[in-house]
């Protein structure tokens, strides 16, 4: 147990000395900026994603890193020293900064030196306590802080989605309570009142499907419209043995080919599934953008169900006579003809998407534009490719598909000079003294990392080396 605590006391006084060193790089990158000329508006840009980079953390990560270390070192003397000394932790170290960030100056030094000047004070004293201990001082020292406290809140409203096992994920909204408070009890009215005339679902299940279809207007949850993508090799597809040929063929899970549906005629902005190409007696991982890699099975059970033909189940003999066109040729991707669709209350709009892999590399089929913005075919590739965020430890939805080496420099609009990046990592990447280049994919069987790299300079003169996931039905993974 001693040397448990020794070693907390340890991280404990690294994370000080971490806190210094981002103060102290903060205030070198900002005098490195001004003396190149760059406004004062903009010092100290990129500062945080460097940090980031450094401990191998996303960039909004890096940016609390930094917060946190300029509060204690110019501000929080008390705190620091406490840190320092093995008596808070970093979280500990973080809610003081938190629940101090709306006070002045002046006050900030006060509620520092009455929690942290005696550290036997500290002692024994949980998160909730310390935070309760900071408010009610707060308050009593500044009483519109926390007016302004609750302003700022509401301004940070916002709606998140995370994946959770078990192909689940977590739609999160962070609500003003009353707006909140609305909102589930609306939900629950609802699943209580159809509880009371017989709804055989769970109140939770009944909530959770009345919200789906209040937010996107379906009138099923099940009823989503899904667009479908390939994940398929030109070997894959010449040979027939793609799970969605001519006529759509779906592998199930005994490696057992059986006929599926064809692609409606709609395309939706709905989520995207891309299946992978599944050998006989093997079955191969699917990848849904916004979420990651889901099993094959699963994939196909989507698809069906979206084409009104239930889970692993044959389709009926109407569906299974169904003829198709073949694929449409094309760059990047292709869209499946559309056939007669069953009635409207068994099926929900598909849309059939084929993206092509070169069958050493894994890379998807290239493709180049003569425009300044990526046109759209493109820029889903790009997505598909990258999945998420492309800096190094950020897993952020991709919000802009960047030219690595910038336009104005002649860069090219092409899949190779193209990567999907957050916003904020887009704007990172404008700060002077950050640099980026793409390594060209290699078609030797012997490359151990064929796939689209990318290389990362800082201000600094430090090197990250990104390099996109495989997709299903990479060489690297099957």
């Amino acid at each position: 147990m001693d040397l448990l605590r020794v070693l907390e006391e340890l991280k404990s006084s690294a994370a000080a000395v971490q806190a210094r060193a981002a103060a102290v790089f903060d205030a070198s990158q900002r005098r490195a900026q001004s003396r190149a000329g760059v406004p004062a508006a903009h010092l100290g840009r990129g500062v945080g994603a460097q940090i980031a980079l450094a401990r191998r953390d996303s960039p909004h990560r890096g940016n609390r890193h930094l917060g946190l270390g300029k509060a204690l070192v110019h501000e929080m003397p008390h705190t620091l020293a406490a840190l320092a000394s093995g008596v808070l932790s970093e979280w500990r170290a973080t809610l003081l900064v938190r629940e101090t960030a709306c006070l002045d100056l002046e006050d900030r030094h006060r509620v520092d030196e009455l929690i942290c000047k005696d550290p036997d004070s500290l002692d024994g004293v949980g998160d909730r306590k310390l935070i309760a201990r900071i408010r009610s001082i707060t308050q009593v020292i500044d009483p519109a802080s926390q007016v302004r406290r609750n302003a700022k809140a509401v301004s940070d409203r916002h709606v998140s989605c995370r994946p959770a096992p078990d192909t689940m994920c977590f739609v999160t909204g962070l609500l003003p309570v009353a707006q909140g408070v609305a909102v589930y009890a609306a939900l629950s009215r609802a699943a209580d009142s159809l509880r009371a005339s017989g709804d055989a679902r769970s109140r939770g299940q009944i909530m959770a499907d009345t919200l789906v279809e209040r937010v996107t207007g379906q009138a099923a949850a099940d009823r989503v419209p899904v667009e479908v993508q390939l994940v398929i090799t030109d070997r894959t597809l010449l040979t027939g043995r793609t799970p969605f040929p001519d006529r759509t063929l779906f592998t199930n899970r005994h490696g057992e080919t059986v006929p599926g549906g064809d692609a409606s005629p709609g395309r939706t902005g709905a989520p995207v599934a891309p299946v992978a190409p599944v050998a006989p007696g093997r079955d191969a991982p699917a990848y849904f953008p916004g979420y990651g890699i889901v099993p094959g099975a699963w994939a196909r059970d989507l698809i069906r169900s979206a084409l009104g033909l239930g889970n692993n189940q044959q389709p009926c003999p109407a569906a299974a006579g169904r003829q198709e066109s073949p694929p449409g040729a094309g760059a990047g991707a292709g869209a499946g003809a559309p056939a007669s669709p069953p009635p409207d209350e068994q099926r929900t709009p598909v849309t059939l998407r084929r993206l092509y892999l070169d069958t050493v590399s894994g890379e998807l089929t290239a493709m180049e534009s003569k425009a300044r913005a990526f046109p759209a075919g493109l820029a889903r590739m790009i997505r598909t490719r990258d999945q998420t965020c492309r800096t190094p430890w950020c897993d952020a939805p991709i919000r802009h598909i960047d030219h690595i080496e910038p336009h104005a420099e002649g860069g090219p609009t092409s899949y190779a000079n193209g990567q999907g990046l957050c916003e904020a990592c887009n704007q990172v990447k404008e700060a002077p003294g950050w640099n980026s280049s793409s390594t060209p994919v290699s078609s030797r069987r012997n490359d151990v990392s064929p796939r689209h790299t990318v290389r990362t300079t800082t201000p600094t003169g430090h090197t990250y080396i990104s390099t996109a996931p495989p997709l299903p039905g990479n060489p690297a993974v099957t």
